[in-house]
């Protein structure tokens, strides 16, 4: 018999990945497809959105209710008293002393009962929230954009991914962050909805920002901005001899690509209801991106949002199976997913290098409206 359950579950775990992903995607698409920016430093504004997400709104909120200044500062909110004495038995020390990241499970724990009593105060911590990944994003992608005025391509891409390696490396080695090697707990936002449909609301928050990067780089991609980032990627000196800023263009291209990444960072951490640094490396958040880009068809967000699809649903596909082949493979199962998925990379670059869906010209208006204003202009005398 079908468990039905448990195919709602990968179902749901299936869009979420999805949305996390189309996310990244699409703002690569932004910085490569449409401008010619080889971000390979990708996973620096996601990785910083989810170190946000992990850092600012539990020490926010521990701050704002008192719990690091002990019991007193907060004895009078009854649902942080009982649920901190509930832990004094096994470390007394709690009911004098928090810290954030030593003693997350408390903080975090108190802290999500006290957000599943208000749904409105879970909303505004995660929008805030939100507003702060994207200025950390934002921030870090005026900050790359610096070396995108001097270097190109090549020396370009190495350079923006040696600045994503530092996001790692600092959370890595600086637990104050969001716990080093250990990682913490997130105050849950999505708590107020009880049970497992927390999983759901987080998928759709996922799902609702991924139709929003979608359409808004839709809208970009037909707007003059538009038109000037492909001016840019394809000849730089003709675009500059006809009085285009390509400097400030690049800058405001990854501060808008990297505030979406930021966002997007958050949301998943929140989804996953923890941030680990670990969890944030260049294959993951920054190469397989590149390979749903170039699956799908670059500066052709329908083509991303297609690469997008058949990547995930591959991936996830082959670790819900692979472990079926192992008496058949001479080598770890664990390695699989990586190499199909390489396998359908090279395939794609040899048979159709510029994607499933590649570039096609497309006008700001419809065919037949620009016909009609030339019959317009042809009847004026």
């Amino acid at each position: 018999m079908v468990d039905v359950s448990l195919i709602l579950l990968f179902v749901i775990d299936l869009v979420a990945v999805f949305a996390a992903y189309l996310i990244v995607t699409v703002s690569l698409n932004l910085e490569f497809g449409y401008t010619g920016i080889p971000n390979f430093g990708k996973v620096l504004p996601f990785a910083a959105g989810a170190f946000a997400a992990g850092s600012f709104p539990g020490r926010l909120l521990a701050e704002l209710s008192g719990l690091p200044r002990g019991i007193e500062a907060y004895a009078s909110n009854e649902i942080l008293a009982t649920c901190v004495r509930e832990f004094a038995f096994r470390k007394p020390q709690v009911l004098t002393y928090l810290n954030y990241v030593e003693d997350n499970v408390v903080v975090t724990t108190c802290l999500t009962k006290l957000l599943q009593s208000s749904p409105l105060l879970s909303i505004s911590v995660l929008l805030l929230t939100l507003l702060v990944a994207a200025a950390v994003g934002a921030t870090l992608g005026y900050v790359s954009s610096y070396p995108a005025i001097r270097l190109r391509e090549d020396y370009l891409a190495m350079t923006l991914l040696a600045m994503a390696e530092l996001v790692s490396v600092v959370g890595y080695n600086y637990p104050e962050i969001v716990g080093g090697t250990l990682g913490v707990s997130l105050p849950d936002p999505y708590a107020w909805v009880g049970g497992e449909r927390r999983f759901l609301l987080a998928t759709v928050a996922l799902a609702v920002m991924a139709l929003i990067t979608f359409f808004y780089m839709e809208r970009v991609s037909l707007s003059p901005f538009g038109r000037v980032m492909k001016a840019v990627r394809d000849g730089e000196l003709a675009s500059e001899a006809l009085g285009k800023d390509v400097v400030r263009l690049r800058q405001k291209v990854l501060i808008i690509a990297s505030a979406l990444a930021g966002i997007g960072g958050a949301l998943w951490a929140f989804y996953l209801g923890g941030v680990i640094s670990t969890g944030y490396d260049r294959v993951t958040w920054t190469f397989w991106p590149w390979v749903m880009v170039i699956i799908g068809g670059a500066a052709n967000n329908l083509g991303v949002v297609l690469g997008t699809g058949i990547f995930v649903t591959s991936r996830k596909l082959i670790d819900f199976y692979k472990f079926a082949l192992e008496p058949y493979l001479p080598f770890s199962v664990v390695w699989v997913d990586r190499l199909a998925l390489g396998i359908l990379l090279i395939f794609m670059l040899i048979v159709r290098p510029e994607g499933i869906l590649a570039e096609k010209p497309r006008t700001a208006m419809k065919k037949e409206k620009i016909l009609s204003i030339m019959r317009r202009a042809k009847t004026k005398p």
